[in-house]
């Protein structure tokens, strides 16, 4: 099988598509072969070496595709059957090892490419709107980067819940789609200051919550615009990581609350990644979450997604094709 296989960290340059054996799946293991994979800022930071881990191994978190075979023990998938994934690292390659309990069923009225574009920003939307900070009608929050692949999710399903959400985007084009996903405002911060923006759209109160995957660029100035009592959910750093922060901060402006969520933590059993994954399947069946595919690469082409993404030049999700 193909393979994009890593050996040292580094640049997008460091991807190289090799020949390797297909995988036999052990016992608990569900060998699947892929059909779509998505790409996201983790597979970077892992390549990177932002996020360390043993040499060599093959990027990826996130697929779905046919349950090829299955290992010993293994009796809620069978070959033939729909499956998908979420970090579960592998991914970018022809066939991918998953145990069983981090593999889901998608169900017939999902297409398997919006099955593998919704698993890590679906999921994570998920959680960030339903439990790190559950919104309600009468909510107001603030979403950067709505017109990326998570955030236009995260706006779609705080929209879902009632709540009242401001956008920030980066283009004219950026914010169409943001309010495409629903957002009742959307302000271009590279044409005016969104913490003033942000006062003035709340009438001073500040916002309830902030869901910000930007990081060094718009954490600190984010500080200033939450009411007493809110929430800095950081759980991203596209721009570079924040600086340290001494916890007094947070008493000055108002009792603030901050955390550092991650999806592996909201999906840590197998009963709540397939509620989760569940929740966001039925969205999309239904209709109302919309899941947007800004392009699909060649398996072979992983390293011009990466670029791409890096540089901030999606309006979406991007996929790599085996």
């Amino acid at each position: 099988m193909k393979a994009i296989r890593i050996h040292k960290p580094g640049d997008s340059s460091v991807m190289k598509l090799e020949d390797m054996p297909v995988p036999a799946p052990g016992p608990g293991q569900v060998l699947v072969r892929m059909a779509a994979i998505g790409v996201n800022f983790i597979d970077i930071y892992q390549r990177s070496g932002q996020y360390k881990g043993a040499l060599p191994f093959t990027p990826g978190m996130e697929g779905a595709g046919i349950v090829e075979a299955v290992g010993e023990g293994v009796s809620d998938f069978s070959p033939g059957g729909r499956a998908a994934f979420g970090f579960t690292q592998g991914s970018y390659a022809e066939y991918a090892l998953v145990p069983a309990d981090k593999l889901v069923p998608v169900p017939s009225g999902v297409d398997l490419a919006l099955a593998a574009a919704s698993m890590l920003q679906g999921m994570t939307a998920h959680y960030l709107t339903h439990d790190t900070f559950p919104l309600q009608p009468g909510h107001t929050a603030l979403v950067h980067a709505a017109a990326g692949g998570t955030g236009a999710l995260i706006v779609q399903m705080a929209k879902q819940r009632g709540a009242r959400v401001l956008a920030t985007a980066g283009s004219p084009e950026k914010a169409e789609i943001a309010h495409a996903a629903g957002a009742d405002e959307v302000i271009l911060y590279r044409e005016t200051d969104f913490a003033a923006e942000v006062l003035r759209l709340t009438a001073e109160r500040g916002v309830d919550v902030i869901y910000d995957s930007v990081g060094k660029d718009t954490f600190d100035k984010g500080l200033s615009v939450i009411r007493p009592r809110g929430m800095m959910v950081l759980f991203g750093q596209s721009s570079g990581a924040v600086a340290p922060l001494d916890p007094q901060t947070l008493n000055a402006r108002g009792s603030l609350y901050l955390t550092r969520p991650s999806l592996g933590f909201y999906t840590a059993t197998k009963e709540e990644l397939r509620m989760r994954a569940a929740a966001v399947f039925e969205g999309i069946a239904v209709g109302w979450l919309k899941i947007r595919v800004d392009r699909s690469l060649p398996l072979a082409d992983a390293a011009l997604a990466h670029d791409a993404l890096e540089s901030r030049a999606t309006r979406g999700k991007l996929l790599l094709i085996p």
